[in-house]
């Protein structure tokens, strides 16, 4: 059923909200919600800034020159939040673009308005061929560049292999516990996701296993008091506050953490940066 005119006149915070909602209802993969949020939430950001206000009509939020506004900023670099390895300022990707382009159009979609912008074709950079996933993954098992940190090699390269066979982010495997692993279950070692269980195949369940090995190496030393993360951090990290740093084991990973070790890894093993997600093996 299509929104109707009033709706159109909603609040265009509470119409993302619904439009999320609806995604959520219809089944839609999360990694898929997080990135329309995400993009959705970017575009109001824009348009409230442009408009000095704190809040707009979606109706307004959805006209045609807002939306040029947003990507030009965008593609300039302008709308980002994190740092780069090229800087905060570094032009937006291609494959992020088109991506912010089907955000807009879905979501006008919707809306049911009869707006859509032209969608570019896919960009090859922003991702590995699948044979290509394969090779990367298979060197970051094996190989440790010199200098590296071993257990934070291994640790990637899980990070890296798990991001490649079930499609999540690194933010959404982050929150894992190791009691999320059953890599003896049988006819396939598994992981249970929040969508229930997932099959892994052996490369990945054979790297998992070597980090879980090394992971109980570094747990070891809490004396019994292992809170069970699946990623934690491999050495101490810098005092705060005049206080000693808690040992490894007893926090998470940061996503951040996960993040950089990813990029300055496959930076030295291939060459090049590439994010996670560029291993996915199959595309949406």
């Amino acid at each position: 059923m299509q929104p109707t005119p009033a709706a159109q006149q909603a609040d265009a915070a509470d119409a993302i909200g619904t439009f999320l909602k609806a995604l959520a209802t219809g089944g839609y993969a999360p990694g898929t919600l997080r990135l329309r949020g995400h993009f959705l939430d970017e575009y109001l950001r824009h348009a409230l800034g442009q408009e000095q206000t704190a809040v707009l009509p979606v109706d307004e939020l959805m006209a045609p020159h807002r939306a040029a506004a947003w990507l030009a900023a965008a593609a300039a670099g302008r709308t980002r939040s994190r740092n780069t390895l090229t800087g905060p300022d570094a032009v937006a990707a291609g494959n992020s673009q088109r991506a912010r382009i089907q955000t807009w159009n879905s979501f006008a979609e919707h809306l049911g308005l009869d707006l859509r912008l032209e969608t570019p074709p896919a960009a090859h950079g922003d991702w590995l061929e699948p044979e290509e996933a394969h090779k990367l993954l298979r060197t970051l098992a094996v190989k440790r560049p010199v200098g590296s940190n071993a257990a934070t090699a291994v640790r990637t390269a899980a990070v890296a292999a798990l991001v490649a066979a079930t499609g999540r982010s690194v933010p959404a495997l982050q929150r894992l516990d190791v009691t999320h692993l059953d890599l003896e279950h049988r006819p396939f070692p598994q992981i249970t996701l929040d969508t229930g269980p997932h099959p892994l195949d052996k490369e990945t369940a054979d790297i998992l296993r070597r980090w879980l090995d090394i992971r109980a190496g570094i747990t070891r030393q809490l004396e019994g008091s292992d809170p069970g993360y699946l990623w934690i951090p491999t050495k101490p990290g810098r005092p705060r506050g005049g206080a000693e740093p808690p040992k490894p084991g007893l926090t998470r990973a940061a996503v951040r953490t996960l993040h950089a070790a990813h990029r300055n890894l496959v930076l030295q093993v291939f060459g090049a940066p590439l994010r996670p997600g560029a291993l996915l093996l199959s595309r949406p």
